[in-house]
Protein backbone atom coordinates (compact mmCIF):
# COMPACT_ATOMS: atom_id res chain seq x y z
CA UNK A 1 0.00 0.00 0.00
CA UNK A 2 1.56 2.93 -0.83
CA UNK A 3 1.63 6.23 0.95
CA UNK A 4 -0.59 9.16 0.14
CA UNK A 5 1.56 11.86 -2.18
CA UNK A 6 2.38 15.24 -0.85
CA UNK A 7 3.05 14.05 2.90
CA UNK A 8 5.61 16.75 4.72
CA UNK A 9 8.86 15.14 5.04
CA UNK A 10 9.41 15.31 9.03
CA UNK A 11 5.91 13.65 8.78
CA UNK A 12 7.01 10.91 6.28
CA UNK A 13 10.26 10.70 8.56
CA UNK A 14 7.96 10.55 12.13
CA UNK A 15 6.28 7.42 10.43
CA UNK A 16 9.79 5.28 9.45
CA UNK A 17 10.58 5.99 12.74
CA UNK A 18 7.73 4.60 14.61
CA UNK A 19 7.04 1.77 12.00
CA UNK A 20 10.81 0.50 12.28
CA UNK A 21 10.55 1.18 16.66
CA UNK A 22 7.74 -0.91 16.65
CA UNK A 23 8.79 -3.94 13.55
CA UNK A 24 12.11 -3.93 15.48
CA UNK A 25 10.89 -4.50 19.14
CA UNK A 26 7.34 -6.30 18.24
CA UNK A 27 5.82 -8.45 15.90
CA UNK A 28 2.92 -6.45 14.62
CA UNK A 29 0.20 -8.60 13.02
CA UNK A 30 -2.37 -6.28 10.72
CA UNK A 31 -5.32 -7.76 8.99
CA UNK A 32 -7.62 -5.77 7.13
CA UNK A 33 -5.37 -3.27 5.54
CA UNK A 34 -6.85 -3.37 2.11
CA UNK A 35 -9.95 -1.52 4.36
CA UNK A 36 -8.35 1.64 4.74
CA UNK A 37 -9.38 4.47 2.15
CA UNK A 38 -6.17 6.06 0.43
CA UNK A 39 -7.62 8.92 -0.19
CA UNK A 40 -10.88 11.54 0.95
CA UNK A 41 -12.32 12.08 4.16
CA UNK A 42 -12.13 9.90 6.77
CA UNK A 43 -12.58 9.30 10.39
CA UNK A 44 -10.59 6.73 12.31
CA UNK A 45 -12.32 5.24 14.93
CA UNK A 46 -10.05 2.80 17.40
CA UNK A 47 -10.07 1.53 20.57
CA UNK A 48 -8.05 3.21 23.55
CA UNK A 49 -5.99 1.69 26.13
CA UNK A 50 -2.54 2.58 26.09
CA UNK A 51 -0.26 5.71 25.29
CA UNK A 52 0.94 2.88 22.40
CA UNK A 53 -2.49 3.47 20.84
CA UNK A 54 -1.85 6.73 18.43
CA UNK A 55 1.84 5.71 17.48
CA UNK A 56 0.44 1.98 16.21
CA UNK A 57 -2.25 3.73 14.20
CA UNK A 58 -0.31 5.86 13.24
CA UNK A 59 2.17 4.19 11.11
CA UNK A 60 -0.58 1.75 10.24
CA UNK A 61 -2.90 4.02 8.78
CA UNK A 62 -0.47 5.26 5.11
CA UNK A 63 -2.23 8.86 5.18
CA UNK A 64 -1.87 12.27 7.64
CA UNK A 65 -3.89 12.05 10.27
CA UNK A 66 -5.30 14.47 12.92
CA UNK A 67 -6.12 13.23 16.05
CA UNK A 68 -8.25 14.74 19.09
CA UNK A 69 -5.94 15.00 22.42
CA UNK A 70 -6.88 15.11 26.42
CA UNK A 71 -5.88 18.63 27.04
CA UNK A 72 -3.82 17.42 29.84
CA UNK A 73 -1.15 16.61 27.18
CA UNK A 74 -1.08 20.34 25.90
CA UNK A 75 1.83 22.27 26.85
CA UNK A 76 3.60 19.20 27.64
CA UNK A 77 6.52 17.19 25.36
CA UNK A 78 4.19 14.68 24.36
CA UNK A 79 1.32 16.94 23.83
CA UNK A 80 4.15 19.28 21.21
CA UNK A 81 5.18 15.78 19.44
CA UNK A 82 1.05 14.93 19.04
CA UNK A 83 0.97 18.62 17.45
CA UNK A 84 3.63 18.78 15.26
CA UNK A 85 3.58 14.74 13.80
CA UNK A 86 -0.73 14.74 14.42
CA UNK A 87 -1.74 17.85 14.21
CA UNK A 88 -3.79 17.27 17.81
CA UNK A 89 -6.62 19.20 18.34
CA UNK A 90 -6.82 19.37 22.51
CA UNK A 91 -9.93 18.86 23.85
CA UNK A 92 -10.99 18.74 27.82
CA UNK A 93 -12.31 15.71 28.43
CA UNK A 94 -15.89 15.18 29.28
CA UNK A 95 -16.88 18.94 27.83
CA UNK A 96 -18.47 19.53 25.01
CA UNK A 97 -16.19 21.83 23.22
CA UNK A 98 -17.51 23.60 20.16
CA UNK A 99 -14.35 24.88 18.55
CA UNK A 100 -12.51 21.70 18.67
CA UNK A 101 -15.73 20.41 17.18
CA UNK A 102 -15.47 22.80 14.27
CA UNK A 103 -11.92 22.13 13.42
CA UNK A 104 -12.45 18.24 13.35
CA UNK A 105 -15.68 18.89 10.89
CA UNK A 106 -13.29 21.42 8.63
CA UNK A 107 -10.41 18.34 8.64
CA UNK A 108 -12.71 16.17 7.19
CA UNK A 109 -14.68 18.14 4.56
CA UNK A 110 -11.50 19.38 3.23
CA UNK A 111 -10.78 15.86 2.98
CA UNK A 112 -8.46 14.59 5.42
CA UNK A 113 -8.36 11.95 7.97
CA UNK A 114 -9.15 12.59 11.89
CA UNK A 115 -8.54 10.32 14.51
CA UNK A 116 -10.40 9.56 17.38
CA UNK A 117 -11.04 7.32 20.17
CA UNK A 118 -15.00 6.57 20.18
CA UNK A 119 -14.51 5.42 24.12
CA UNK A 120 -14.16 9.56 24.56
CA UNK A 121 -11.04 8.51 26.65
CA UNK A 122 -8.70 5.57 28.20
CA UNK A 123 -9.81 2.67 29.21
CA UNK A 124 -8.58 1.78 32.85
CA UNK A 125 -9.23 -1.95 32.43
CA UNK A 126 -7.99 -2.67 29.07
CA UNK A 127 -11.58 -3.86 27.88
CA UNK A 128 -14.18 -1.54 25.87
CA UNK A 129 -15.78 1.45 28.06
CA UNK A 130 -19.63 2.53 26.58
CA UNK A 131 -18.95 4.40 23.75
CA UNK A 132 -19.90 8.09 23.33
CA UNK A 133 -21.67 9.87 20.26
CA UNK A 134 -19.38 12.23 19.31
CA UNK A 135 -17.44 9.95 16.75
CA UNK A 136 -21.02 9.07 14.90
CA UNK A 137 -22.09 13.07 15.23
CA UNK A 138 -18.52 14.18 13.32
CA UNK A 139 -19.41 11.11 10.63
CA UNK A 140 -23.64 12.19 10.66
CA UNK A 141 -22.25 16.27 10.06
CA UNK A 142 -19.73 15.88 7.24
CA UNK A 143 -20.86 12.57 6.10
CA UNK A 144 -17.36 11.17 6.34
CA UNK A 145 -17.23 7.25 6.20
CA UNK A 146 -15.69 5.54 10.07
CA UNK A 147 -12.88 3.03 9.66
CA UNK A 148 -13.32 1.06 12.91
CA UNK A 149 -9.78 0.11 14.25
CA UNK A 150 -8.94 -2.02 17.05
CA UNK A 151 -5.36 -2.90 18.74
CA UNK A 152 -4.41 -4.93 21.52
CA UNK A 153 -0.88 -6.36 22.26
CA UNK A 154 0.68 -3.26 23.48
CA UNK A 155 -0.62 -2.78 26.72
CA UNK A 156 2.21 -5.42 27.49
CA UNK A 157 4.96 -3.82 25.01
CA UNK A 158 6.92 -2.57 28.10
CA UNK A 159 6.81 -5.59 30.07
CA UNK A 160 7.95 -7.57 26.87
CA UNK A 161 10.80 -5.33 26.84
CA UNK A 162 12.06 -5.39 30.47
CA UNK A 163 12.13 -9.03 29.92
CA UNK A 164 13.91 -8.76 26.53
CA UNK A 165 11.02 -10.10 24.25
CA UNK A 166 9.60 -8.74 21.36
CA UNK A 167 6.13 -7.74 21.81
CA UNK A 168 3.73 -9.44 19.98
CA UNK A 169 1.17 -6.56 19.08
CA UNK A 170 -2.01 -6.99 16.60
CA UNK A 171 -4.49 -4.98 14.91
CA UNK A 172 -7.67 -5.58 12.76
CA UNK A 173 -9.61 -3.07 10.30
CA UNK A 174 -12.89 -3.27 9.18
CA UNK A 175 -14.09 -2.00 6.42
CA UNK A 176 -15.56 1.74 6.64
CA UNK A 177 -18.64 2.21 7.97
CA UNK A 178 -21.15 4.97 6.22
CA UNK A 179 -24.12 6.61 8.19
CA UNK A 180 -27.20 5.71 6.40
CA UNK A 181 -28.66 8.76 4.49
CA UNK A 182 -30.47 11.37 6.33
CA UNK A 183 -28.13 11.24 9.42
CA UNK A 184 -26.96 14.46 8.68
CA UNK A 185 -30.18 15.46 10.59
CA UNK A 186 -29.86 12.42 13.55
CA UNK A 187 -30.88 13.45 17.21
CA UNK A 188 -29.41 11.88 20.24
CA UNK A 189 -31.79 8.29 19.70
CA UNK A 190 -30.52 7.81 15.91
CA UNK A 191 -26.75 8.88 17.43
CA UNK A 192 -26.81 6.65 20.27
CA UNK A 193 -28.12 3.71 17.84
CA UNK A 194 -25.05 4.73 15.46
CA UNK A 195 -22.74 4.37 18.18
CA UNK A 196 -23.79 0.82 19.77
CA UNK A 197 -23.22 -0.29 16.10
CA UNK A 198 -19.55 1.22 15.80
CA UNK A 199 -18.75 -0.17 19.34
CA UNK A 200 -19.84 -3.80 18.50
CA UNK A 201 -18.08 -3.51 15.71
CA UNK A 202 -14.93 -2.94 17.41
CA UNK A 203 -15.92 -5.68 20.29
CA UNK A 204 -16.25 -8.02 17.54
CA UNK A 205 -12.74 -7.86 16.27
CA UNK A 206 -11.32 -8.01 20.03
CA UNK A 207 -10.65 -11.05 21.44
CA UNK A 208 -13.58 -11.56 24.88
CA UNK A 209 -10.80 -10.32 27.17
CA UNK A 210 -11.01 -7.16 25.75
CA UNK A 211 -14.66 -6.09 24.37
CA UNK A 212 -15.54 -4.76 28.08
CA UNK A 213 -19.00 -3.87 28.60
CA UNK A 214 -19.98 -5.51 25.24
CA UNK A 215 -18.87 -9.20 26.02
CA UNK A 216 -22.17 -10.03 26.42
CA UNK A 217 -23.99 -8.69 23.76
CA UNK A 218 -20.94 -9.83 21.44
CA UNK A 219 -21.52 -13.49 23.15
CA UNK A 220 -25.11 -13.46 22.55
CA UNK A 221 -24.83 -13.02 18.81
CA UNK A 222 -22.03 -15.69 18.43
CA UNK A 223 -24.28 -17.95 20.49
Amino acid sequence: MTERVGLPAHYRFARWFVRSFFQVLSRVDVTGREHIPLTGPLIVAANHMHVFDLPIVFFVVPRRQTVFAASKWQGKFAGWLMQVFADAIFVERGEPDRQAIAKALEVVQQGGALGVAPEGTRSRTGGLIEGKPGTVYLASRSGAPILPMVVWGQERAMHDWAHLRRAKIHVRVAPPMSLPSGAEHARSVELASYTDRLMLTLARMLPQEYRGVYTDRVEQEEG
